[in-house]
């Protein structure tokens, strides 16, 4: 799949844990790491945003398309 999720590393070097950052966003763990995985088909622009509010970074720190 050329769309790669780094949310790993964008937590990691924000020191924020998966756990925290579901709950601050309002969805599960096991949603969000279907998207950490990405096993994901689809994202909501809402939790794309609440993500990056949370996070502090853009949708391109998160979401890279590989050619």
């Amino acid at each position: 799949m050329p769309i790669i999720i780094k949310l790993d590393e964008v937590l990691e070097k924000k020191g924020m844990k998966s756990v925290a950052l579901a709950e601050r966003i309002g969805i599960t763990t096991a949603n969000l790491s279907i998207l950490k995985t990405g096993k994901a088909k689809a994202i909501r622009f809402t939790t794309l945003e609440a993500i990056c509010e949370a996070l502090d970074c853009q949708p391109g720190d998160i979401i890279v398309h590989k050619l």
